[in-house]
C-alpha cells in the first residue's frame, strides 16, 4: 500500500478494547528528601530467602561505597553506575570500610559451599553488606541492592533491616535475540544486555543467520555479509519513495563489534551463545555462495517469512566451508556453547537431488534425517576439537546424536524429555510458553505478531522440569530460555514491548525456588518493577496494564451493558461523566447498564497509582455499528494460523495493522444484529502475501472466484452459511491503499446471526485484508 491508515478509536465496539498506557518518570530531584518510612521490598526475581529485621538504613547522596580488590571494586562501580542511571544519587567509592556505608565483600574461601552466582545481603542500621565467593554472585547481590535502592525517590531511600540468602534455581537463564529478520544495532543489543543483567538473566542466544539475512562478518567469506546481509523488503517497503528504485534492508556486525558486545555482556556476567543455522534457514548463505545449495536455482536473501525448502548440501566442500565459518566464530565467542540450529529443515531438495542421494550412500545415511545427523555429528566433532559444545533445536534428536550435544526443546517439552532420558543436557524453550513474538493481550494496540496469546500468566506458569521426568534425569535440565523471533518486530520499540514485562516472569522462573513462586505476589511486585523500567528508559508493554471494556448493546432500547476489566486483574476505576478516573473513583464490580450516548473512562490502579492513562470510550448508537478486524472473530474453519500483519508501506514510520488468517482468509462478527440494516460497508486493504508454508501449503484453502478478480462475500449463519451479498473486487485498491465496498442486503434480512466476511480467489502474490466493517441502517 502507498500510505498507512491511521485508525481512530471506535468507541462502541461490542468486544474488548484497550488503550496504551505509560508510566511517568519520578519527578523528584537528585537532592530530594529521603523517604521517611522504610520501603516494602518488591524484588524480581524473588530471592530464595528474605528476612526483615529491626531498624532501617538510609541510602542518599552521603552514602559511601567500599570494596577491597579489583573484582569487588568493579561490582561497586557497576552498582553506582546503575543507580545513577536510574536517577539515584551519585555514590563515591571510599578507600576504606566505614560505618553507614555499603560494603562489597568477595570471600574467596569455602569455594565449594554454594553456586558461584550465590550471595548474601545484610542491611542493618549500620549499613549494607553484599557478600559472595565469586564475582558473579557479588554482582547479583548488587543487582538486588539496586532494586531496593530504586524503590525510593531519586534523592534516596530508607531500607528496612533485612537478611537475604540467595542463589539461582537454574544455571541457564536465557533470552534469544533475532537480528536476522530485523536488525538491532550494537547500542540496542547492549540495552537488552543491561536489562537482562538487572533481571539476573545470564545467557544471550544470538540468532545471527537465517533465510532473511546473514549478520556476522566472516573474513574468509565476505559475500556472506555483502550479499547475504541485504534483502529487498516486500511491497512498498522495498521501494525508495522518491525514485521507486529498490530499497535494500541491510545490516551485519563486524568482528570488532562482536567482540565489543561479547565483552560488554561478560562484564555483566552474561554469556553470548552464537547461532549459525544449518542445514535449513540457509537462504541468505546460499544466495551469497550458490555452491552451498542443494539445487542449481539462484537464490537471494528472502523478504518472506515461514519455512523455506532451501538446504545446504552435505558434501565435503560445504562441510569445510561450515568448519571455516565456525573456526572464526569460536574465536569471537569464548563461551562453552555454539548453536547450530537444525530446525525446520524440510528435506524435499535432498530427496530430489541425485548428488545428495549419492552422498547419503557414501556416508551410510539411510534417510535424509540421517544425513542431517551426519552433518550434526561432523560439526559436533569440530566444535569439540576447539573446546566447545554443540547445542541445537530439538529436531537434531531425530537422528543419532553425539552424547555431548545439548538440546534446546522448542516444539513443546517432549523433545526435552526425550533428550534428558537419553542423557543429553536440555534447555527448555517451548513455543507455546516462552515465545515472546506471540501477542500478550487481546488489545488492538498490540503490535504485529502471532495473535495466539502467550500472556504474562502463561509465561509465569511454565515449569521447566516436567513432573513426569525421572528424578535421576532432572539434572539434565539446565534451565529455560525465552525466544523473540522478529519477523513482525520491525522496530526496537516493538522488541522491548514484546520482551517486557514477560521476560521478568522468565527471570523469576529461572532464579526463584519453585515452591516460592506465586503469581499473585508477582503482580503485587510488578508495578514497582515498572517504575524501574521507567527510570532506566526501558520501553515495556503497556497493554497488560490497560483498562479493557466489553459492551453488549440493545439498539432498540438505546442502552448498553458495559464490562470493565484488566488483563492482569488489577482493580479498575471508572467515570461516566467524562472526568479523569482516580483511585477514589468508582471501582468496577459488576456490569453497568448505561443509557446511550455515554462516555466511559477507565484505568487500572495499584497502590493508588494508575498503571496506564485512562481509556476513553465514546459509546454512541453509531459507533456500535462498526467493528475493526481486531474485533472480529476467527471463522471456525479458517485454519490454525492467525497473524497480526503490518502493511507494507510506508518505508518508514507507522503502518496499518491487520488481523488475518492466511490459511483461509475470513472474518466473523458473531451475533450481529441485522434488524433495520440495509447494507454492509467493508473497508479492505491489500498487502503482499509473503509466506513460505513448506508442507503446510496444501492446508491453505480459498473460495473459488466467480469473476476475474474475485469477490467480497458476506454470509449469514457463519462461513458455512448462506450468501447475503457478493460484490466483485477491482484490480487494485485506491490511491491510499484501501478500498470501500458497499454490499446491499436482501430484503427481509433481520435478526441476530453470525456474519462471515471473506474474499474469494487465490490473489497471491497479494492478499486482501479486512480493515473494518460497518452495518448501515435503512
Amino acid at each position: 500500500m502507498k500510505r498507512p491508515f491511521v485508525r481512530r478509536a471506535l468507541a462502541g465496539m461490542a468486544i474488548t478494547l484497550l488503550v496504551l498506557a505509560g508510566c511517568a518518570r519520578p519527578d523528584s530531584d537528585a537532592g530530594a528528601a529521603t523517604a521517611s518510612a522504610p520501603i516494602t521490598p518488591a524484588l524480581i526475581p524473588a530471592p530464595a530467602t528474605l528476612q526483615v529485621g529491626e531498624g532501617s538504613f538510609v541510602i542518599n547522596a552521603d552514602t559511601r561505597l567500599s570494596a577491597t580488590g579489583e573484582p569487588a571494586t568493579r561490582v561497586a562501580r557497576q552498582f553506582a553506575a546503575y543507580l545513577q542511571s536510574a536517577g539515584g544519587p551519585a555514590l563515591a567509592i571510599a578507600d576504606a570500610d566505614g560505618k553507614n556505608g555499603i560494603r562489597f565483600v568477595l570471600e574467596t574461601g569455602n569455594a565449594a559451599a554454594a553456586s558461584p552466582e550465590a550471595y548474601t545481603l545484610d542491611i542493618t542500621p549500620d549499613g549494607a553488606t553484599v557478600k559472595a565467593r565469586d564475582e558473579r554472585g557479588l554482582f547479583y547481590g548488587a543487582v538486588t541492592l539496586w532494586q531496593l535502592a530504586t524503590q525510593g525517590d531519586k534523592g534516596g531511600v530508607t531500607l528496612p533491616a533485612l537478611h537475604i540468602e540467595d542463589a539461582p534455581r537454574f544455571a541457564w537463564r536465557g533470552f534469544m535475540l533475532d537480528p536476522a529478520r530485523h536488525f538491532q544495532t550494537v547500542d540496542e543489543v547492549k540495552k537488552i544486555i543491561d536489562a537482562m543483567a538487572l533481571h539476573k538473566l545470564n545467557t544471550l542466544h544470538w540468532h545471527l543467520t537465517d533465510d532473511q539475512g546473514w549478520r556476522i562478518e566472516i573474513k574468509q567469506y565476505p559475500k556472506l555479509t555483502e550479499i547475504g546481509g541485504c534483502r529487498i523488503p516486500a511491497g512498498d517497503g522495498g521501494k525508495d519513495p522518491k525514485t521507486g528504485e529498490p530499497r535494500p534492508y541491510c545490516g551485519f556486525y563486524t568482528q570488532d563489534q562482536i567482540r565489543d558486545v561479547v565483552k560488554y555482556a561478560a562484564e555483566r556476567h552474561i554469556t553470548v551463545v552464537p547461532e549459525i543455522n544449518v542445514p535449513g534457514h540457509a537462504t541468505a548463505a546460499i544466495g551469497a555462495y550458490p555452491e552451498l545449495g542443494s539445487i542449481d536455482t539462484p537464490l537471494v536473501p528472502s523478504s518472506e517469512w515461514g519455512v523455506f525448502p532451501n538446504l545446504v548440501n552435505v558434501e565435503e566442500p560445504t562441510i569445510t566451508f561450515l568448519e571455516n565459518v565456525l573456526g572464526e566464530v569460536v574465536q569471537l565467542f569464548p563461551g562453552t556453547y555454539v548453536h547450530i540450529g537444525g530446525d525446520e529443515a524440510v528435506k524435499d531438495q535432498w530427496e530430489a537431488s541425485a548428488r545428495e542421494q549419492a552422498r547419503m550412500s557414501q556416508v551410510g545415511a539411510k534417510t535424509e534425517m540421517d544425513l542431517q545427523g551426519y552433518l550434526v555429528e561432523r560439526l559436533e566433532k569440530y566444535l569439540t576439537g576447539h573446546g566447545k559444545r554443540l547445542i541445537g533445536w530439538d529436531e537434531i534428536l531425530e537422528a543419532k546424536l553425539p552424547p555431548e550435544a545439548t538440546v534446546m526443546s522448542w516444539r513443546g517439552i517432549e523433545g526435552g524429555l526425550k533428550a534428558a532420558r537419553q542423557g543429553h543436557d536440555v534447555v527448555m524453550s517451548p513455543s507455546n510458553k516462552t515465545y515472546l513474538d506471540y501477542l500478550q493481550t487481546a488489545s488492538p494496540n498490540e503490535p504485529p505478531g502471532r495473535p495466539a496469546l502467550i500472556t504474562l500468566q502463561d509465561v509465569y506458569a511454565f515449569e521447566p522440569v516436567p513432573p513426569e521426568l525421572e528424578e535421576s534425569q532432572r539434572h539434565h535440565i539446565l534451565g529455560l530460555q525465552a525466544n523473540l523471533w522478529t519477523e513482525h518486530t520491525r522496530t526496537f520499540a516493538r522488541l522491548q514491548h514484546n520482551a517486557f514485562p514477560r521476560l521478568a516472569a522468565v527471570a523469576e522462573t529461572g532464579w526463584t525456588p519453585a515452591a516460592k513462586k506465586d503469581f499473585a505476589d508477582f503482580t503485587r511486585r510488578l508495578p514497582t518493577q515498572l517504575k524501574r523500567y521507567d527510570a532506566i528508559g526501558l520501553g515495556y508493554a503497556k497493554t497488560p496494564f490497560e483498562a479493557m471494556i466489553a459492551t453488549e448493546d440493545d439498539r432498540k432500547a438505546g442502552t448498553v451493558k458495559v464490562t470493565l476489566s484488566n488483563p492482569l486483574g488489577y482493580p479498575v476505576h471508572y467515570t461516566t461523566d467524562g472526568s479523569e478516573p482516580t483511585s477514589t473513583s468508582k471501582a468496577f464490580a459488576s456490569p453497568l447498564d448505561l443509557k446511550l450516548p455515554v462516555t466511559v473512562r477507565a484505568a487500572a490502579f495499584a497502590e493508588g497509582r494508575a498503571l496506564a492513562p485512562a481509556a476513553t470510550f465514546e459509546l454512541t448508537p453509531a459507533a456500535l455499528l462498526t467493528r475493526t478486524d481486531e474485533a472480529m472473530a476467527v471463522c471456525p474453519d479458517a485454519g490454525r494460523l492467525l497473524l497480526r500483519l503490518e502493511d507494507d508501506g510506508p518505508a518508514e514510520g507507522e503502518r496499518a495493522i491487520f488481523n488475518a488468517t492466511i490459511f483461509y482468509p475470513c472474518w466473523q462478527w458473531n451475533q450481529a444484529d441485522l434488524d433495520g440494516i440495509a447494507s454492509i460497508k467493508v473497508r479492505a486493504g491489500r498487502i503482499p502475501y509473503y509466506f513460505q508454508l513448506a508442507h503446510d501449503e496444501p492446508h491453505r484453502t480459498f473460495e473459488p472466484a466467480k469473476s476475474p478478480l474475485g469477490e467480497l462475500e458476506i454470509l449469514g449463519g457463519g462461513c458455512k452459511g448462506h450468501t447475503l451479498a457478493s460484490v466483485p473486487l477491482p484490480a487494485a485498491p485506491g490511491a491510499d491503499g484501501f478500498l470501500d465496498l458497499d454490499a446491499p442486503l436482501p430484503a427481509g434480512t433481520a435478526g441476530r446471526q453470525d456474519l462471515c466476511v471473506r474474499f474469494t480467489g487465490d490473489t497471491r502474490p497479494q492478499m486482501w485484508v479486512l480493515d473494518r466493517i460497518t452495518l448501515q441502517p435503512r
